[in-house]
C-alpha cells in the first residue's frame, strides 16, 4: 500500500508535550494512546517510521541552568526524560498492536536496545516502529538535532516535526493576529529569519544533507498521513 506514498521512510520528531496532560507537565497515558493511533494509521499503510521524542513535559534543562546547574548535568537529565517518554509511547503503540522497538543513545540494556544504526534500519525494514531515545547521546545538542542526525543516518526521505501549530509563522500566532503562515521556506530563509522551525544546528544539518523538513500540527485531521503522501500540509522547508 505504501506505493501511493511519496515518502517511504520517515523520521518523526515529537515534542514531549505530545504526551502531556493539559497542564503540560508529566505523561498522560490517554494522550499517549491518541498519539499511538496517529502513528499506527501511517505504519499500517506500510510507511517505515522512526521517532525521536523530546522531554519538555518532564524536564527543561534551562530551568536547572538558571539555578546554577551545570549544562552537562541538565542535558543528561533531559536525555533520561526522553527515554521515559519513549517507553510510554512504546507501551501505547504495542497495546494497540503495533510492533515497536526502543533504542537509546546511552546504553541502558535493561529497558531498551542500544542505538545501532544497522539494527534500527533492519527493524524498519521489518515493519517495526523504532523509537530513538536519549537524543544524540551527547550533551549540548537538542532533540531537534538528534532528529536531524538520525534522519540522515537511517536514510529517511523526510523529517517531520509534529507540533501543536499548523506550520511555521513569521511571528507567534498565539499572540499576533496578523501572523503569516509559510507554505514553503528555504533553509536559508528559516535560519536568517530565526524562525522557530528547529534549532540552527538541526537546520544547518538538514540543509547540508538536503533533508526536507515538514512542520505540521500533529492533531490536525489526518495531517501526518497526508504529509507522507506528499500533500502540502503545514510548512515545507527545503532547498
Amino acid at each position: 500500500m505504501a506505493e501511493e506514498f511519496k515518502y517511504q521512510r520517515v523520521l518523526l520528531k515529537l515534542g514531549g508535550e505530545a504526551l502531556a496532560p493539559p497542564s503540560g507537565v508529566g505523561i498522560d497515558p490517554g494522550r499517549a494512546e491518541k498519539v499511538a493511533k496517529i502513528i499506527k494509521a501511517v505504519a499500517a499503510a506500510g510507511v517505515q517510521i522512526a521517532i525521536v521524542i523530546g522531554a519538555g513535559n518532564l524536564w527543561r534543562g534551562r530551568t536547572g541552568i538558571e539555578r546554577g546547574m551545570e549544562r552537562t548535568t541538565a542535558d543528561h537529565m533531559g536525555m533520561l526524560g526522553t527515554v521515559m517518554n519513549g517507553i510510554a509511547l512504546q507501551d501505547a503503540l504495542e497495546r494497540d498492536g503495533v510492533a515497536t522497538r526502543m533504542q537509546t543513545a546511552i546504553e541502558m540494556k535493561a529497558v531498551a536496545e542500544p542505538y545501532i544504526r544497522r539494527r534500527a534500519v533492519r527493524h524498519l525494514e521489518k515493519g517495526r516502529v523504532v523509537i530513538l531515545g536519549a537524543g544524540t547521546g551527547n550533551t549540548h545538542f537538542t532533540t531537534d538535532t538528534a532528529g536531524a542526525l538520525r534522519a540522515m543516518e537511517i536514510d529517511a526521505n523526510i523529517l517531520i516535526k509534529a507540533t501543536k501549530v499548523d506550520g511555521v509563522y513569521d511571528s507567534d500566532p498565539a499572540t499576533t493576529a496578523e501572523a503569516k503562515k509559510f507554505d514553503t521556506l528555504t533553509y536559508i530563509d528559516a535560519i536568517n529569519r530565526r524562525l522557530k522551525v528547529m534549532d540552527s544546528t538541526a537546520l544547518s544539518l538538514c540543509m547540508d544533507n538536503d533533508m526536507p523538513i515538514v512542520v505540521l500540527d500533529l492533531w490536525g485531521e489526518n495531517s501526518l498521513l497526508k504529509a507522507v503522501k506528499g500533500e502540502l500540509v503545514g510548512t515545507l522547508v527545503s532547498q
